[in-house]
């Protein structure tokens, strides 16, 4: 099987579109699957399971270049979960590309993705493929195709922990953040990249932050992804409006622009079988490129971008209220 697999991902390699960087295939593949296996047990934040993940995502950071901002990209928080008194830790893993333009105080972009997901359900062991290792994977993918063309501006990598009971990891995130806030002029989350029957991607983020929208639209997609934007705006309905569906929401909050690239809820969502082989390689290969793509983009126009942020913000300075319950926990829609 492993053969076969390796096979596919070679042929699925080729078709993906010329570009000045490319995701390395293969290791992208072998990620999804490696943070898919039995033996990390769901990924549940504070397990065993969770802590397995961790080392491997921390092995294949140093492989992909990243540096930390401390002795290590281990930066953990305490939270307590809603309905709950129980203070809880978790530990995100954080850690960058040093811009090369010669400007330290210049703008900077995260990119985020969870790696926790529910461990068992219902006595079975939920390995979330589509959610969230395919996010995880393809952030990596971007890591490790920068190491050897880095980027003018700084990138900071986080993979998150705590994202299903809260969002947690991505709070704790924003409010420590290793850069100066003012710094941080876009967010892209990854979250569920695997799974869609029209291979649609949808893009949001620019119904909050009208100046993404021309940009998005100039990001090279590769085939058979196909980019659409929506889902960011009361006119999607309750169901359909997810701004606060994941990590972005804290970047939101905080009046920093996000795209949250994920796929829309599909049977295998939160089921234990979310698992690698249902996964669609060759649109989960290509929707890692284009995120590759939108990186490289948002790195050669990060200025443009910082610039109209600015205008945006003096002429509308006040941001949304977040879902928050009235002892100042954050809702995850879902969750009330």
């Amino acid at each position: 099987m492993r053969h076969l697999v390796l096979g596919l991902a070679a042929a699925l390699a080729a078709t993906l579109p010329a570009s000045a960087q490319d995701i390395n295939a293969q290791q992208a593949l072998d990620d999804l699957r490696a943070l898919t296996t039995d033996e990390m047990d769901g990924r549940r934040t504070g397990t065993q399971g969770a802590a397995d993940a961790r080392a491997y995502i921390s092995e294949r950071f140093f492989l992909s270049g990243l540096m930390a901002f401390g002795e290590t990209w281990e930066q953990a928080f305490t939270y307590t979960p809603r309905r709950s008194a129980e203070e809880l830790q978790g530990i995100n893993l954080v850690g960058y590309h040093a811009g090369t333009g010669g400007n330290e105080n210049g703008p900077v972009i995260v990119v985020t993705a969870h790696y926790d997901h529910l461990g068992n359900c219902g006595g079975q062991i939920c390995n979330g493929a589509d959610d969230n290792a395919s996010g995880v994977a393809a952030m990596i993918a971007v890591a490790e195709a920068l190491r050897d063309n880095p980027p003018e501006h700084t990138i900071i990598f986080a993979a998150l922990d705590a994202e299903e009971n809260g969002l947690n990891g991505a709070r704790a995130l924003v409010a420590d953040l290793p850069v100066d806030q003012s710094r941080v002029v876009l967010n892209i989350n990854l979250d569920m990249l695997a799974i869609n029957a029209e291979n649609e991607l949808p893009a949001a983020g620019a119904f909050h932050f009208p100046f993404l929208r021309d940009h998005i639209d100039a990001i090279d997609v590769a085939a058979p992804t196909h980019v659409i934007q929506g889902y960011d705006s009361p006119e999607w309905g309750p169901n359909g409006d997810w701004t606060y569906s994941s990590d972005h929401a804290a970047f939101h909050d905080a009046g920093i622009p996000w795209i949250y690239y994920g796929v829309d809820f599909h049977e295998h969502y939160h089921q234990p079988t979310d698992e690698f082989e249902v996964v669609q390689q060759d649109f989960f290969l290509s929707n890692a490129q284009t995120v590759l793509n939108a990186v490289v983009y948002f790195d050669e126009n990060l200025d443009t971008v910082a610039e109209e942020l600015a205008a945006q913000r003096a002429a509308a300075p006040e941001v949304e209220s977040g879902h928050v319950s009235d002892d100042g926990r954050f809702i995850k829609p879902g969750m009330e």
